[in-house]
């Protein structure tokens, strides 16, 4: 026989807490019920301040007096009268953390392991040609070249320079007095002298000659302490190359490179150990450069600086110039008018191309601003900088809450053109799990993911395996979890 309660109703009879005004009524039990209003009009004073304070007022005058001298009394809310009420509860509402930098994958900890996988079991392959990064001990690096240089004579060099700029006159000092008599600059073998520069601004690689050494097994022993002597030099990457004879002349033929480090061996380019901060967007070692780890850059938006072409820059037509009280910069346009034929009455789309790119991104040209007559000033020359030129450099540079704010009215948020959304530098995105790297992985949903990782271990080395055991039992039990709730 059901047993029904005689109690249907919980009534509030007479609630004044905060801004209720003495509200009587009467909500159904065993029923979910909904309340509902405007902002201010009392929903939570009545759900949590009056009918959940009474509950729980009621509930600590049922223990001993013992217990309740360390809860402490609850005063009794504003109400007249409230029946039908049962022992209560309430669950607090979780406000979302909005910050950009965190994801579900953060905060459950899933990436987190994802970072560690990658880190200990993940293959790296190079962003200039795609190959897989190789890297060698001492020991393999001498037995490759006995095998593929055998019977020839190379040139073992230790690169010191790549792709700066200087005129590096000290540094071929300092290799002089270190012993060294021949250097690669630019591909070009050169004898070190006292006064040896190259031209400080263009870009130069430049490689030691530390041995040029006949390949066979005698040699062995001297081959050993010369490529000990390039790592050294070259901070763990050599290269090596067999002398050509050409015209009576010796020449340096196709450079191949060799490093105890991750290395293309192919483009030569070489990676750091990963560790799991690699994978990290918000730590500096593992955020794209461009991005900041955020995967979306702000852009100044051409149509909001020119909506209507049709006006002159006077009129408004660049808007950041409307009503511009810098007179010096509207004097600098002049001069840049002067010199395309325009004024700062003619329409912008009559104004060349040529001329209207000068005033958006600037010019490397060398304008002529004429002196005030009668002023006693000399005319003046300037390069212009370009108004979205500046208003890039002030959105980055700035510490102006206005400032910015002005600026942000004319940007759009579009992914970064770096990382194309994936946060992360270069080197982290080309590491690879069964050809998947780790910004591929945390966009797929959460089945997709336990799917790929429940069959893992056929893509997986033995070493692999051995490595990856438990961070993939972590990974799975998250992801199971994750689903479960």
């Amino acid at each position: 026989m059901e047993v029904k309660s005689e109690i249907e109703q919980l009534e509030v009879i007479g609630a004044r807490v905060h801004n209720l005004k003495n509200i009587s009524l009467s909500i159904p039990r065993e029923k979910l019920v909904v309340i509902t209003g405007l902002s201010g009009s009392g929903k939570s004073s009545l759900a949590f301040d009056t009918i959940y304070s009474e509950g729980q007022r009621r509930y600590i005058e049922t223990l001993s007096s013992y217990a309740r001298q360390f809860l402490g009394g609850l005063e009794r809310p504003d109400v007249d009268k409230i029946t039908g009420l049962s022992p209560v509860i309430s669950i607090e509402q979780k406000t979302v953390n909005k910050n950009p930098r965190s994801t579900v994958g953060t905060i459950t900890e899933v990436y987190d392991f994802l970072r560690l996988l990658f880190a200990r079991a993940g293959d790296a392959y190079s962003y200039v040609t795609g190959e897989r990064m190789i890297r060698y001990s001492v020991d393999q690096i001498i037995n490759v070249i006995l095998t593929r240089f055998s019977g020839k004579k190379i040139a073992l060099l230790a690169p010191v320079v790549k792709g700066r700029k200087g005129h590096y006159r000290e540094l071929f000092q300092q290799i002089l007095r270190n012993g060294f008599l021949r250097v690669r600059v630019d591909g070009e073998i050169r004898d070190l002298t006292e006064k040896l520069q190259v031209d400080r601004y263009k870009v130069h690689d430049i490689e030691i000659v530390v041995d040029r050494i006949p390949i066979k097994e005698e040699n062995r022993q001297r081959l050993t302490e010369s490529v000990n002597l390039a790592m050294k030099h070259g901070k763990g990457v050599i290269m090596v190359s067999p002398i050509e004879v050409h015209r009576n002349m010796e020449e340096i033929g196709e450079i191949t490179h060799f490093s105890k480090f991750l290395m293309c061996p192919t483009s030569g380019i070489s990676y750091d150990e990963p560790a799991p901060n690699l994978f990290s967007f918000n730590s500096p070692y593992g955020a794209c450069g461009r991005c900041n780890g955020l995967g979306v850059v702000k852009e100044i938006d051409i149509h909001k600086i020119i909506p209507n072409d049709s006006k002159s820059i006077r009129s408004g037509g660049i808007t950041p110039l409307h009503n511009i009280s810098n007179n010096w910069t509207i004097r600098q346009i002049e001069a840049i008018g002067a010199r395309h034929q325009f004024t700062l009455d003619t329409p912008l789309r009559e104004i060349p191309r040529e001329a209207l790119n000068a005033v958006l991104y600037g010019s490397d040209e060398i304008f002529r601003m004429k002196a005030y007559p009668g002023s006693g000033d000399a005319d003046h020359s300037f390069v212009f900088e370009g108004v979205i030129n500046v208003m890039t450099k002030a959105a980055e540079e700035t510490e102006s809450p206005a400032l910015l704010r002005l600026v942000d009215e004319f940007m759009n948020e579009t992914a970064c053109p770096e990382c194309k959304g994936a946060r992360l530098k270069k080197e982290a995105l080309h590491f690879r799990i069964h050809n998947k790297n780790i910004s591929e992985l945390a966009q797929m949903d959460l089945a997709a993911l336990r799917d790929f990782f429940d069959g893992i271990e056929a893509h997986l080395t033995e070493k692999q395996k051995a490595i990856a055991k438990e961070i993939l039992k972590e990974i799975r039990s998250r992801l199971q979890f994750l689903l479960d709730v």
